[in-house]
Formats: structure tokens, sequence, C-alpha cells
């Protein structure tokens, strides 16, 4: 397997070429004659300055550059009209799109013009000219920044090299690797390739292989795979683990003095069955008012977490703890996240506290922010918080008991704190809904799983009361903590989660959609809008359409992201929001407590600038976890699909395409494609404005939101594909 190679002569000229642009642009307003040119180039063979001065003469006339005076040349001026700055979009079929921030319209570029730029790397590129009627079109003239240089691909070994393809379908060429930077991986090996150099004469970028990661389709393999993609690690470095080990998480007398001590005060944690990091307790307290105090209180992290160090670099560098469905790749060490951090019950803890005075009818009277200690009384799982909201009952059943011993009793006092806290959440969030927020209980699909990690059952994770009583507590002091700093005078920087209103070409898809199961939204106003989709994501509830309905609810949104610029958050209706509540796994939330204490102790506005590039990094590793969580999921709805073979399943048609038809399993959630070229009966075609593929001979149609009967037809865990054989309409 050998590459083809570039005639010298053609080497030179376009090196010489390439050169020419280089100088010329890096002061564009200075014009040099051909000399000064070929210093500069270090060309000193007579040949190739021959080359040179031609080439001078054949880009003047083609008024690629200009000829400033007699034999003096220049670049020339950039109508910045036509270059802008973007960030790649490949897609399936190998052509681009650049996404330029301030322009409607993504800009596409045809695979020649790509200018060996990757998926999601920074360019400049130039717009054609539109023609009446046509696409905006261009082409890459430089890549300003790579998106990434390490890529996941599967090696072919050769006598003396190796190429390693890619394994993302983005990825339009190979690596060639030397024989010397092949890194003892063997052929078929799953692996890390760097990508070093990729030089004007050859096809392929060469690489080196700088992490083998295992055999295809083995479960840790394909696991470390998703990280690897996205650049996610999944092991802290050696010195990081060291430097975490050596603090200091012992609690101090000098230091609670510091701090408003609320140890003696009735206090408890909920979370998931299975959680290990507990960053969020609730106390509270009836006052001889007859109000409330309820205390927010969150894992002081910022406490062990100091500015400039290895442990805050890497943090940041990670700004999230990752959820892949069989394990948690934490933001923080253990002895942080799962140990001196977490809010464990009957255990001396830091915390940085919002405490509320509410009355009955959950109205705010007073608030106090601060350095806190506390000692946690009890630990629920949220299924035992939900039994006592149900039935009022102080004894825990054996059945969802997360306690070795089973069944046990609580105190009154924790009942009544538990049902209190209830009843005020759902005021609060009454409240939020008629504000004009928008309810998302989106399914979740979670998977049992043995001990080898094989997926032995699907199940579906709802949001019941105890989930919306922690929810509701925790945004009213994300929402609080946002207003308190966001609300001062002069303005100070902060961090703020922000949310802006939905697109509404991508609402009036959606109602195209939605109408074809009987529902729609109403356009007459902002609150239309919000209650209108409120109520569709209510009627959908246990319907066929509901899983596609809720997805395609969520995309029609605009994306939440952490800025410095405060816009609101649309779909919580808040005019101030942040993160407050989750700092062992976000980092915007250790941020934010480091602000809240400058400010607290009267300190000057922190500089904006750095924070907003913070801000960025966070948002960016935000969408890059969500990646790395749903391509998990999707390997492992593969992986449980791929033991049921032989099962006949009834699917809602989720997508239609021009290639063919996905299919969403209603009992699992798990969706792969039907091919058009796959079903046989007649030749279809896709039709745009139906959302439906027709065929031409019978005219019957397959339309999304349509139930079908299919069975799987092909799995590849490696590429991670899901393939249908479609049986029928379904009854």
């Amino acid at each position: 397997m050998t590459k083809k190679k570039k005639g010298p002569k053609n080497q030179d000229r376009n090196l010489i070429t390439k050169g020419i642009f280089t100088v010329l642009e890096k002061d564009p307003n200075a014009s040099y004659n051909y000399k000064q040119i070929a210093a500069k180039l270090g060309i000193t063979d007579a040949n190739k300055r021959n080359v040179l001065v031609k080439r001078l003469v054949q880009l003047k006339e083609k008024k690629r550059i200009i000829e400033e005076s007699r034999g003096k040349y220049k670049a020339v001026a950039r109508d910045t009209k036509t270059y802008h700055t973007g960030k790649v979009d490949i897609t399936s079929k190998g052509n681009a799109y650049i996404v330029i921030e301030g322009l409607e319209d993504d800009v596409f570029i045809s695979s020649n013009k790509l200018k060996k730029a990757f998926h999601r790397d920074i360019v400049e590129v130039y717009i054609f000219p539109r023609r009446k009627g046509r696409k905006l079109e261009g082409e890459i003239t430089k890549i300003i920044e790579r998106d990434k240089t390490n890529f996941v691909g599967i090696v072919q070994l050769q006598k003396n090299y190796a190429f390693v393809t890619a394994t993302d379908f983005r990825m339009y060429t190979d690596f060639f690797i030397p024989k010397d930077k092949v890194n003892n991986a063997k052929d078929g090996d799953k692996v890390i390739v760097k990508m070093n150099d990729w030089p004007d004469d050859a096809d392929s970028p060469y690489g080196e292989i700088v992490e083998v990661l295992g055999k295809p389709g083995e479960h840790n393999t394909e696991i470390h795979s998703i990280l690897a993609e996205y650049g996610l690690p999944y092991e802290f470095p050696l010195e990081v683990e060291n430097y975490a080990n050596k603090i200091d998480t012992s609690i101090k007398a000098d230091e609670i003095a510091k701090r408003k001590d609320m140890r003696d005060t009735l206090t408890f944690t909920i979370d998931p069955k299975d959680a290990k990091d507990f960053d969020d307790a609730l106390s509270f307290v009836k006052l001889e008012n007859g109000n409330y105090e309820i205390g927010v209180h969150i894992a002081d992290v910022s406490h062990y977490l100091q500015p400039d160090t290895i442990l805050d670099d890497e943090a940041y560098d990670r700004a999230t703890s990752v959820y892949l469905v069989d394990r948690v790749v934490p933001m923080l060490p253990e002895v942080l996240s799962n140990n001196a951090c977490s809010l464990r019950p009957n255990e001396e803890k830091y915390t940085f506290s919002a405490v509320f005075e509410i009355n009955e009818k959950a109205e705010l009277i007073n608030q106090w922010f601060g350095r806190t200690v506390i000692n946690s009384n009890e630990r629920f799982a949220y299924e035992e918080a939900q039994h006592i909201i149900e039935t009022g009952e102080n004894t825990i059943p054996e059945a969802i008991s997360i306690r070795e011993n089973g069944a046990y009793s609580v105190s009154n006092e924790i009942v009544e704190a538990t049902l209190t806290l209830d009843k005020l959440a759902k005021i609060m969030r009454g409240k939020r809904m008629n504000a004009g927020a928008i309810s998302f209980d989106k399914v979740e699909v979670r998977f049992s799983l043995d001990e080898d990690a094989n997926p032995t059952g699907v199940y579906f994770k709802e949001s019941k009361d105890a989930n919306k009583l922690i929810e509701e507590f925790m945004l009213l002091a994300n929402r609080k903590v946002a207003e308190f700093i966001g609300k001062q005078k002069p303005e100070k920087t902060f961090i703020y989660r922000v949310h802006d209103e939905p697109n509404e070409e991508k609402l009036a898809n959606l109602n195209g959609i939605i109408s074809r199961f009987g529902h729609k939204l109403d356009f007459k106003s902002k609150k239309t809008i919000s209650s209108s989709l409120n109520q569709l994501l209510e009627d959908v509830k246990g319907k066929k359409e509901q899983n596609l309905v809720d997805t395609l609810a969520i995309r029609s949104m605009s994306k939440a992201i952490y800025t410095t610029d405060n816009i609101g958050h649309y779909g919580l209706a808040f005019n101030y929001y942040s993160h407050f509540t989750s700092p062992i796994r976000r980092y915007p939330d250790v941020m934010v407590h480091r602000l809240l204490q400058h400010y607290l102790d009267g300190g000057a506005s922190a500089k904006q600038e750095i924070y907003e590039e913070k801000c960025k990094h966070s948002s960016d590793m935000e969408g890059l976890a969500a990646s790395a969580e749903r391509d998990s999921i999707k390997y492992m709805q593969i992986k449980f699909m791929d033991d049921h073979k032989d099962s006949e399943f009834v699917g809602v048609i989720s997508g239609v395409t021009e290639w063919g038809i996905y299919v969403e399993i209603i009992d699992n959630k798990c969706e792969g494609m039907v091919r058009i070229r796959d079903i046989k009966d007649d030749y279809y075609t896709f039709d745009e404005k139906s959302y439906s593929i027709v065929g031409q001979r019978t005219n019957n149609s397959y339309q999304l939101g349509e139930q079908v009967v299919v069975m799987v037809k092909s799995t590849d865990l490696v590429k991670r594909h899901l393939d249908f054989s479609l049986l029928r309409k379904a009854e």
C-alpha cells in the first residue's frame, strides 16, 4: 500500500507559491522584490530563484498579488466581507459547512476545498459571490487552530510502516506511521494516533501511535475510545493523584471558628441510590414566627482546591465529570470527590451555604450566603424520600431501603421536614411554570449491568416528587446567588448560566412535525409559546411519540452556556441564574464559589476577559462530555440489541433521510436505521416536505412518527452502528 508522490518540479512550485503568500501576507502593507522574498524563504538555488520570479509574474497576472512598483510585490488587500473565521462541520459525505458567528447561513465547502482542515477546526474561509437561489459556498484558505491532534483509529501494519484508519466517519484521511513510531501496536489494534505533520507533497498526515487502547469490540477498549475521541481523560496523572492525597482534609477548630456553625441543625441529603459524591444537603428549622429556615449546603470544594496548583489546573482542564453508562470519570480525584467533599452522614464537613427564611406561601423573607460547617443526620435515596412524601410514614420498607440492615425508621422531625419541603417545592414550581418556565422531564434510559458491564436489561429513570424537591431548592440557591451579585452596583464580573430564546424557524419545524400527531404550538407571544410547549410535553406523556417529541422539542431550544454576559435563562424563566450547587462535578460552580466569597469579603470586580474565556472553555467541555455520554449510551444499546437478534420489535419512525429511516424501539428506546436499499417491495424516494419515504410504484409510504415492526439486521460495536430490517407496519 504505497502513496503516490507529486513530482519534484511541482513540489518546488507549490512550496514557492505557498512561501510567496506567507511572506506577503505576514505584513500586508509592505512590498518586496524577488531578492527579498528569496532571502526570507532561504532560496539560494538559481533554478528555484527562476521559478520564484516566474510565479511572481503569474500571480500578478492572475491578480492574486499586486505589483506596487516595478519589481516590488505586495499582498492583495482583503475584503473583510468575503473572508471570515468559522468552525468546520464535516458531513458524512466528506463535504463541510463552516459555522460563522454572525452569519445566518452556514458556508458550504466541497471536499476538494477543505485545505486539510478537520472537523471542528477553526479556519479562515473565502466566500464566493452568491449566485441567485444558491446556498453560500466558499473555500478554506487557512487553518487557524486545530481542534485536536489526537485521533482514535485502527492500525494496519505493513512491513516498514503502518497506517491508522480513524474510526470517526468525519475523518476523510488515514495517518501514515513510520516504523519507529508504531509503539508496539499490533495489526488491528485500536489506538490513539497523534498527528505530527502533513507535508504539502503527502497524501496523508504523518503521525505516531501514542497509546494502544486494545482490541476493537472489547468493552474497556470501546469505552476508553469514546473518551479519547473527545479528548477526555480516563485517569488522573500520577502527580495530580499524589498532590490530592497529600491535602490535609481534617476538620480544624480554627477553621470552624471562621464559619457559621450549623452542626446541630437538622440536615439530610437526597441523592440517587448509587451516588458516591453527595455535594448538596438541605437543613430545616421551623422558626418561632411560623416561617421556615431552609439551608442549601454545598460542598466547599474551593477550600481544598486552591488556584494555581496542578490539581486546580487539572480540574479546570476537565471542567466537568463525565457520566458514562458504566462509570463516572470525575473532575476531582476520589480523595476529594467521594471523601473529603462528600457530605456523608454523621461526618463534619465544610460547606458553602445559601440559607433562606421562607414563609408558608414559599415567599422569600430573608437570605444569607457564606461558609458553614455541617453534620448531616441522614442520607436518603430518592426512592426512600419519595416513600415518605407519598405515605407520610417514618418507616422505610426493606424493598427500597439502601441500608445493609434492611427496613429502618426515621425521626418525626425528618418526616415533617420532608413533607414541608415537598409542599414548598410544589408551590415554587407552580410559580416558575406560571412565569413561563418550560418543563423538560425527558425520559432517561438506564441499563442494568452484570459484573462484566454487559447489559441485562433496560429501565427508564423518572423524575418524581423527591427529585423535584431537590431540583427546586437547588434552582432557588442558584438563582438567588446570581441575583445577589448580578444586582449589585457597580456591576461585578460573575459567571451566569444563560439560555437564549428559541429559534423561531426550529419551532415552526417542530410545529410541522407535531401537527401529524394532532398537537400544535401557539405563537401569539413568548408566554403562549412557553405554555403551549408545556402543554405539548404533558400531552405526549406515555404516548408512542413521547420520546420523539421530547427530543425534537429540546433540539428546537437554544443551548444553555456559561458566560459573564447575563441575558437570563429562557427555559427556567429566570432573569438571573448561575451554577452554585455542584462544585464536585462542575468547574463553573467552583469559580462561582470563589467569586462569591471574594465579593462577600468586599473585593473589587474580577477581570471579565479572563472569566469569559474560562466560561467558554467550560461550555465547550460540557458539550464534549454530553457527546461522550450519548455515545456510551448508543454503544450499550447496540450491545443490548446484539443479544436480541431473533426478536421482533415495535418501533416509531424517529427520523427520515434520503438514505433511510431511523426507528426507535418503544420498549427500550434503542434507535437504529433501516436503509432504503434494504426495503425490497418497491423503489423508495425521500419526500422532504412530508418527512416520509414514498414507493414510486405502489405509492406506499413510511412517515415520521409511524409505528413499524423491525428486527436487528446487523450491529457494529466499533463504529457504533445499529441496522434494522423492516418487516411491516405495526397493527
